[in-house]
């Protein structure tokens, strides 16, 4: 009987403390904090800057090609081009074009004249910018990119050595010197001295 009498007390004791517990954590528990949902919005992006790109520079040439070839006219070309590509553009030289009287390696100018002859033609060298780029600066012929026809300007040069002086070129390359013209077959002493005062290789 005083056991039961014990036991009843302590349950009556403990309710208290049960009550009291749950108060204190009710009462002094932190509060969860919300966050507002715009806080977590994605920022604005920044305007891009508009960088106005350079335009594009215009390489090219515009250049008129005559006589023996299959379609003369004015063309345009890249800065970088050569005789052969004005040739080519112009559809190729015709059956009776001297071939031998241009340079297909010199490269072309803006506003240059290249003018094909015919086998046979005699041709006078005008004042173009083609015959200026066979020119060295004192007005000399310059032996590395003058054709066949600026080169039979030179006294005592004809198309035989013309032809020889521009086949050595293609095969031994560029002259180094005039005294190297003499290298050339048919070219002799004589014809040098003749010569000397008129050429160039600048």
């Amino acid at each position: 009987m005083k056991t039961t009498d014990l036991r009843s007390k302590a349950g009556w004791l403990l309710i208290p403390a049960a009550a009291v517990s749950v108060l204190y954590f009710t009462v002094f528990s932190p509060a969860e904090t919300s966050v507002p949902a715009e806080s977590f919005a994605p920022a604005a992006p920044l305007p891009l800057e508009q960088t106005e790109l350079p335009e594009p520079e215009n390489h090219s040439i515009i250049i008129e090609i005559k006589g023996q070839v299959a379609k003369p006219g004015v063309y345009e070309l890249p800065a970088d081009s050569r005789i052969q590509d004005a040739v080519r553009l112009a559809g190729g030289l015709l059956p009776d074009a001297e071939d031998r009287a241009i340079n297909l390696a010199m490269k072309v100018s803006d506003e240059m004249s290249i003018y094909v002859p015919a086998l046979g033609e005699e041709v006078v060298v005008p004042a173009t910018p083609a015959a200026t780029a066979a020119a060295g600066t004192s007005g000399s012929v310059n032996l590395n990119t003058a054709d066949e026809t600026a080169l039979m300007e030179l006294p005592g040069i004809g198309p035989s050595k013309a032809a020889a002086i521009i086949a050595y070129r293609d095969e031994s390359g560029p002259f180094q010197s005039i005294e190297q013209l003499k290298e050339v077959s048919g070219i002799g002493d004589k014809t040098y001295e003749q010569l000397q005062d008129s050429i160039t290789v600048d």
